[in-house]
């Protein structure tokens, strides 16, 4: 059994920490004001090949594992990047990964090297106003029409829909009430985002403004049914081969924003002096942060343990969950703490604290509750009765 890392994901690692390091904190304050994507680092990964870290060799990428693209986001996040760094590379690790699995070669030639070589961004378009969670519920239509689907319908959450061309959209074929199972009747699709049929209304959010947030509303969209992805129907079976990665990086996100966060509150209670002594001499300073450490490495073990599973063909949703669940609370609770022992000045933008604690949030409510997740360990794990 082993807990390090390998010498070539440490060289990852230190690879993209030197990447990152072209982005200080005071890059990400003004990304974060302006509200404008981060170009300069999406770019920098792309020219050195990062963004098809999970991808086929054949197709451009590096061929590596989800435990390696962990590394990555994880370093980015740790960084002082935050969600803000992560969030602009995110969809090019998970969001293709139904492309990679089921596309035929030539939609793989096709689809994947111009993300992989940043000439492109994806965005991902499952969730919706009135469905939420309960995605077999969804109501975008698609009506097939000779060689080609006209699609209709709206989708809401959706990162980086201002700045993308392309988008991983799932809509329903069949009608609910004709399909023998809700799951089925669904189709996913990878298509051009052509604004001359989709609007796209970015929301005006608590956090991470530097990566868009938006409602989208498509109305006839034309979609060539040699993008469509997967058989006709199965597009739920599609996505659900993107939903434990996601929950990992979410993961491993989470745990370097926090350990962002430590650093900076550690940094600042050993500089701070209030009575005559640095405020990180004082237990009421150091035991919470101690425990957030703790709780951050326990977070950061079940992460690298879903992703190794994952990676080894294993079952691995009760730990994917686990760790989205651990590593999020995880983080929250960190980013608190970090606020905190800056006392009034944590509340200063310059202090960049106040941004940790306003991202962390996307990793609990994101891309599933706290609740659901505890819902299905209970259920899945434990053997309780379903409850909802």
């Amino acid at each position: 059994m082993e807990f390090a890392l390998s010498a070539e994901q440490q060289a990852i690692r230190e690879a993209i920490a030197r990447i990152c390091a072209q982005f200080d904190a005071d890059y990400w304050l003004a990304k974060d004001r302006a509200g404008e994507f981060p170009h300069e680092l999406h770019q920098a990964l792309a020219r050195d090949g990062w963004l098809g870290i999970a991808m086929p060799e054949a197709y451009g990428g590096a061929g590596l594992g989800i435990t390696e693209a962990a590394v990555m986001l994880q370093t980015i996040a740790e960084s002082g990047a935050g969600f803000s760094g992560a969030s602009a590379v995110h969809m090019n690790i998970f969001g293709l990964n139904p492309v990679v699995v089921f596309g035929t070669d030539a939609q793989k030639r096709r689809m994947l090297p111009p993300l992989i070589a940043g000439r492109e961004k994806a965005c991902f378009a499952v969730t919706e106003p009135n469905t939420g969670l309960n995605t077999t519920r969804l109501k975008t239509r698609a009506v097939r029409a000779g060689g080609r689907y006209i699609l209709s319908g709206q989708k809401v959450w959706i990162s980086t829909a201002q700045v993308a061309e392309k988008m991983l959209v799932l809509a329903r074929t069949t009608p609910i009430e004709e399909c023998r199972k809700p799951a089925d009747g669904l189709t996913l699709f990878y298509t051009d985002l052509d604004r001359r049929y989709v609007e796209v209304q970015e929301i005006d959010k608590m956090g991470r403004a530097a990566v868009d947030t938006n409602q989208v509303f498509i109305d006839g969209l034309p979609v060539p049914a040699e993008d469509r992805l997967g058989e006709e129907g199965k597009g739920f079976d599609c996505i659900l081969h993107g939903m434990n990665p996601e929950r990992i990086l979410i993961a491993a996100e989470s745990v370097g924003l926090g350990r962002a966060a430590l650093a900076r509150a550690t940094q600042y209670a050993k500089e701070r002096v209030v009575f005559d002594r640095p405020i990180g001499q004082n237990q009421g300073i150091q035991h919470p942060l101690a425990e957030c450490w703790m709780e951050l490495e326990a977070a950061n073990l079940m992460v690298f343990k879903a992703a190794s599973l994952y990676d080894g063909g294993q079952p691995c949703g009760a730990e994917a969950n686990a760790a989205k669940y651990l590593a999020g609370e995880a983080c929250f609770k960190t980013c608190q703490q970090a606020l905190m022992t800056h006392g009034g000045f944590g509340y200063a933008k310059e202090y960049h604290v106040e941004r940790y604690l306003r991202e962390s949030l996307i990793g609990r409510i994101a891309p599933i509750t706290p609740q659901l997740i505890l819902c299905f360990i209970a259920e899945k794990v434990l053997g309780l009765p379903k409850s909802y």
